[in-house]
């Protein structure tokens, strides 16, 4: 599918080839196929983007860690083994980054926590390891919140990242770093992790577009601290890891890069092929549900991208949406033993902001689930989330995916889940497209559709069936097309108007 030439006054297009001389600007694609050829070296790349990191870095904090020294040695390896006729990966020589809560060798899993700032381990995650498979040149590390469980990125020990498109407003969690950095042109793509939004929520609060793949093809044994506990059945069945991208060609090779059968993960699967890859042919729409609203500006998104589906003879239908508000006030509660635990550390090591968020969710839980503490009530809610994965799948039946906003809000205020208690329940009620996947374990893609008037580049979120991510691509790409692909944009001061 090749996209239409960009528009003169649509600041969110790119253009479909790589003419501009700025190479931290090209995509991870047209960068991997411009190293292949020879026609640019990944050294040449990698200083670009060291260049573009070096510029934006600082207002933004995007980036905790960039070791430029290894990413130019790695750079020439690349540039090396191409010169010796070696075969190479689908992202050889291009720059990429790994999220703080997954093992690099020789890089801290630090998850944002003072107390584990000297955990570095020997041997990547096998994720890490997949990326390097590919030929990626890892040039650094990317911030997100203490324990990696907020819709904020900030830390007692790196700081708060900011959204470059208004630093007001939060740049997404958990993977907030990696949103903002591709957002402001610091790499073409970057590694996340998923369990209640953490990819696809940053993404459309930073305008780029984000992929939680369905659980079981990337490998999800990421590391982390090697005294701490087995994770939860929850956190097994929901988490998994993902990419971030300015173009969707880039997250199906990010997607691509990053799976791989891993025995020793028991979700794990081998190689699976969607069979519909094509595009659907029918399009459900859920535009809220149960007494949560839609912010007007997501609902325009909405109903632009509707139109492009039926514009391009897609039939689209609305569908009930209650199934999905079902299943998100199931998240809290089947995550609980997660919270509790780390509530208990966060109390212990003293980052007070993560032990107030923590303290507002927790209490949101137990708010709507009074016997959340109890063992019949989790036997429950499991048994309760096995229905509503039928009822997910019987509409997914009916059509061949489903759209839905990213959120109920716009992206929230920079800490609102500290500074506003009594907002904290609305917040999360308005995360039920976050918070509905994971628990289904369905994969989702969230992608800007372009803005209406009001500066933000509103997005939606396309929702399939399990191991559907070739539909949910194919269908992302046509909107792609219609709307223009994200483009890297400069810091701002003083934020844009809502």
């Amino acid at each position: 599918m090749t996209p239409h030439a960009p528009l003169p006054d649509d600041p969110h297009r790119n253009g479909p080839a790589p003419a501009d001389p700025e190479l931290w600007r090209w995509t991870a694609l047209q960068a991997a196929e411009a190293i292949r050829t020879r026609r640019i070296s990944s050294v040449e790349l990698v200083t670009s983007v060291l260049g573009r990191i070096t510029e934006t870095n600082p207002a933004l904090n995007a980036l905790v860690e960039v070791d430029e020294e290894s990413a130019l040695a790695a750079a020439a390896r690349a540039d090396a083994e191409l010169g010796a006729g070696k075969a190479v990966g689908i992202l050889h020589g291009v720059p990429t980054t790994i999220k703080i809560n997954v093992d690099q060798a020789g890089s801290p899993t630090s998850n944002g926590v003072a107390s584990y700032a000297d955990d570095v381990p020997s041997a990547d995650s096998q994720v890490v390891a997949a990326i390097r498979r590919s030929g990626a040149v890892l040039v650094g590390r990317s911030n997100a919140p203490a324990f990696s469980f907020r819709w904020f990125t900030d830390n007692a020990l790196h700081g708060a990242t900011l959204n470059p498109w208004d630093p007001n407003r939060t740049p997404g969690g958990s993977s907030g770093g990696a949103a903002s950095a591709v957002a402001a042109g610091m790499l073409p793509l970057a590694h996340g992790n998923d369990i209640g939004g953490s990819v696809r929520y940053p993404a459309y609060a930073c305008g780029i577009a984000g992929l939680r793949p369905t659980v079981g093809l990337i490998s999800a044994r990421a590391g982390g601290r090697r005294h701490m506990a087995r994770p939860s059945l929850a956190r097994q069945l929901m988490s998994t890891q993902g990419p971030l991208a300015r173009s969707v060609a880039d997250l199906g090779a990010g997607l691509q890069a990053m799976r791989g059968f891993d025995p020793r993960d028991q979700q794990s699967v081998p190689a699976v092929e969607d069979g519909e890859a094509q595009l659907p042919r029918r399009v459900g729409v859920v535009r809220s549900v149960s007494s949560i609203q839609t912010a007007p500006t997501l609902d325009r998104a909405i109903d632009r991208a509707a139109a492009a589906f039926a514009d391009a003879g897609l039939e689209v239908v609305d569908v009930p949406g209650e199934v999905f508000a079902a299943t998100a006030r199931l998240w809290g509660m089947l995550l609980l033993d997660d919270m509790e635990a780390m509530h208990a550390e966060m109390a212990d090591i003293g980052d007070s902001d993560a032990l107030t968020a923590m303290e507002g969710m927790r209490g949101y839980v137990h708010d709507l689930w009074p016997d959340a503490d109890s063992r019949p009530a989790l036997v429950d809610a499991w048994t309760r989330r096995n229905e509503l994965l039928a009822g997910a799948l019987t509409a997914l039946d009916h059509t061949d995916l489903i759209l839905t906003p990213p959120s109920a809000q716009l992206p929230f205020a920079q800490g609102a889940d500290v500074a506003d208690a009594a907002g904290v329940a609305e917040m999360i009620d308005a995360q039920w497209p976050a918070t509905c996947l994971p628990v289904l374990g369905l994969p989702g893609l969230t992608l800007p559709v372009g803005g209406d008037g009001d500066g933000w580049p509103a997005g939606v979120q396309l929702i399939g069936p399990r191991f559907g991510e070739g539909r949910l691509l194919a269908a992302a790409a046509l909107l792609e097309e219609r709307f223009g692909s994200a483009r890297a944009i400069d810091p701002r001061e003083g934020g844009i108007r809502t």
